[in-house]
């Protein structure tokens, strides 16, 4: 039995998956990779009430809805990609960041930055949102558009619509990714695009800043004039549509990112005398909602002067077996949040933007 049937037993309509219950599982060692089985995932549990519901919704002809479905091909990798990691491996903030912020990634910064000097230049003036942001992104996302993914979108976002492995929020992310094959067909029909024609990430990702098809029709912009959007070719519609992904997100002009407790990298931010419930503040969403006097009470010590009037949350960067870092972060740090969900992220993405411009300014 191939990893694809023994997806069935989850994804077909109830009467198939009883029909396949006493079915043996697939081994779990060396399973292969099924990216271009066929699955037929209009036949799938949900299937029909997808069509039903965009055809009604966007005016799809249900026939054309089943006939993209029975298209789509089944993809194990993103599938396998999408589980959450073993139990009891530590995050390492460390060897993330040495992920992201390395050489080759630094000077295809510079390169990017130097080539697009002035989509970056406009962009930081009509959005507020600093150039090294914009290029910290995209170099993470993609090396600048060296690796933008080569999955196909209609496979990849209909592999886990449909047949999302099997954890707790499995209905969630399953919702989350049919409404996003609905975007992948609204999005086609807009540009006048087949939308086996996209390419992407394992989840669906595309072009230069990654973004999902429903957030290319929310907040992808043409910044370079051509009366298109193309975030595929295009590094300037890809800049001008981070910076407004960003705004949209809540960053506002001027404002800082983070700030360095006083305790540093490796050691617990507290006051003495102080009352300890600094560790409430982390893990309370991804918005900054403390004051300079809640974190003073609390005993967290800034490395400098905080901004009376801003809000603010405190971050934790998990190094394993090693020291904790701690950082008093804005909504301006959150905003990079949305973007992807992940203190860890965010902060690289700080970190290498911050990198180019040092090396770029060494030129």
């Amino acid at each position: 039995m191939t990893r694809l049937a023994a997806l069935i037993i989850l994804g077909l309509s109830t009467a198939m998956a009883a029909a396949q219950t006493a079915a043996p599982r697939a081994a779990r060692t060396a399973p292969p990779d099924t990216v271009g089985e066929f699955a037929n995932f209009g036949q799938w549990q949900g299937a029909s009430e997808f069509i039903d519901q965009v055809a009604a919704r966007d005016g799809f002809g249900k026939p054309e809805l089943q006939a993209w479905l029975k298209q789509a091909q089944y993809v194990d990798s993103a599938v396998q990609l999408m589980k959450p990691a073993p139990p009891g491996r530590p995050k390492n903030w460390t060897a993330y960041r040495l992920r992201f912020v390395e050489p080759v990634r630094i000077n295809a910064g510079v390169t990017f930055w130097n080539e697009n000097a002035e989509a970056l230049a406009r962009a930081e003036a009509r959005f507020g949102v600093p150039a090294e942001i914009i290029v910290g992104i995209i170099g993470v996302e993609t090396v600048y558009g060296r690796n933008t993914g080569n999955f196909r979108v209609m496979d990849a976002i209909t592999t886990l619509a449909f047949a999302y492995p099997n954890t707790p929020n499995r209905e969630a992310r399953m919702a989350y990714f049919r409404k996003e094959l609905e975007n992948t067909l609204l999005f086609a029909r807009e540009a006048n695009i087949d939308p086996f024609s996209l390419t992407g990430s394992y989840a669906g990702a595309i072009g230069w800043p990654q973004f999902m098809p429903g957030s290319i029709r929310q907040f992808a912009i043409d910044f370079d004039g051509d009366g298109r959007v193309d975030l595929r070719n295009s590094p300037v519609d890809a800049i001008g549509s981070v910076a407004n992904f960003l705004v949209q997100h809540g960053w506002r002009s001027g404002d800082p990112i983070v700030f360095p407790t006083s305790a540093g990298a490796g050691s617990v931010p507290a006051l003495p005398g102080a009352a300890s419930t600094w560790q409430g503040f982390i893990g309370q969403g991804l918005e900054a909602t403390y004051t300079t006097e809640d974190l003073r009470t609390g005993g967290v010590i800034p490395a400098v002067p905080l901004p009376a009037d801003l809000r603010y949350g405190l971050i934790d960067l998990q190094n394993g077996g090693g020291p904790t870092e701690y950082w008093i972060a804005t909504n301006n740090f959150y905003a990079i949040t949305q973007y992807n969900r992940s203190y860890f992220y965010a902060m690289s993405v700080v970190d290498l933007g911050r990198a180019v411009r040092v090396a770029r300014g060494r030129q």
